[in-house]
């Protein structure tokens, strides 16, 4: 069984900083891209970071970028998304996504259950 278990989430101040973290298992992680979303309610799911199996390709959300980090472990089987400087406007509901590109596991996608971030004063 697949499972992403999302923690870390949790109300931060305007200005401060949240390491997010994803725990992955039922999956060979290594072969996954892993990504970050975020959802506020009434809106489309949005991209926030993406990082290839080792690490050579990140992208960054345009709303995010210069804000965030996002590394993994594949030791572990670990996604962490570390925010900065965080804004009122990055309270969100994020969800940590694997995504199979090539090979056996092309095609197939999970997502973890989501962690609330609130950001406010």
């Amino acid at each position: 069984q697949v499972r992403l278990v999302e923690s870390g989430g949790g109300l931060v101040q305007p200005g401060g900083s949240l390491r997010l973290s994803c725990a992955a298992s039922g999956i060979t992680f290594r072969l996954y891209y892993m990504a970050w979303y975020r959802q506020v309610p009434g809106k489309e799911r949005e991209l926030v970071a993406d990082v290839s199996p080792f690490q050579d390709h990140i992208i960054f959300g345009d709303s995010v970028r210069g804000r965030v980090t996002i590394s993994r472990d594949n030791a572990k089987n670990t996604v962490i998304l570390q925010m900065n400087n965080l804004k009122p406007e990055d309270t969100a509901a994020y969800y940590c996504k694997a995504r199979g590109e090539f090979g056996a596991v092309q095609g197939t996608e999970f997502w973890g259950q989501g962690t609330q971030v609130t950001v406010s004063s």
